[in-house]
């Protein structure tokens, strides 16, 4: 657990992320940073940015995505939002807007200008990487996703790569059904050693 100094460095941190004005200009509205982080956190997800809702209601994962992400890890809405157990990291910290119809990308400022700062101060045991943005990021060394999946969950490795739990990825999981088979049994079990310890 985190000393009274770690806490109080963290919240000054959080304050400076929280008031990122970095890519103001190409955003579709007004930053708006969208994250959940303590040091005392034992897992850390970090996914790709918040969607509309999140963005709205200023909680990660507060989607059908997130309901499918706590169904993998096992998890409750009252545990997943508890920072002491599990921080909520995304790769582009605002809503970016739309592109054809989707999403848009996670913009690129946020990672390389907040995440080593973040990554020091909490120090988690396990570390979800749920998409292709988080995996390219801190695993750069899987030529796709999928294969990250398959190779990271045969390690005893702080990294698990998941796919991002949204509807669009319905065809990847029912292409690759040895994930929620195999993977997914493996994730809750990790995940409730971490937080039961």
């Amino acid at each position: 657990m985190a000393s009274k100094q770690q806490h109080d460095e963290f919240t000054r941190l959080m304050t400076r992320v929280r008031q990122c004005t970095v890519c103001q200009s190409e955003l579709p509205q007004p930053p708006r940073p969208v994250l959940a982080a303590s040091p005392d956190s034992r897992i850390i997800v970090i996914g790709q940015a918040p969607g509309i809702v999140a963005h709205d209601t200023a909680m990660p994962w507060n989607d059908r995505s997130g309901d499918r992400l706590r169904n993998w890890m096992g998890v409750d809405r009252e545990t997943f939002y508890n920072t002491n157990l599990i921080s909520l990291i995304p790769m582009g910290f605002c809503f970016p807007g739309y592109k054809n119809g989707a999403d848009a990308p996670p913009r690129k400022e946020c990672a390389p200008t907040w995440h080593h700062l973040l990554m020091a101060n909490i120090q988690p045991e396990l570390v979800l990487l749920v998409g292709r943005y988080a995996q390219q990021y801190y695993c750069k060394e899987y030529r796709t996703l999928t294969f990250g999946v398959e190779k990271e969950a045969q390690k005893d490795s702080k990294f698990m790569i998941l796919p991002h739990p949204s509807g669009r990825n319905n065809r990847w999981l029912r292409n690759n059904s040895w994930f929620e088979a195999s993977v997914v049994p493996q994730l809750k079990s990790r995940v409730a050693d971490l937080l039961s310890a």
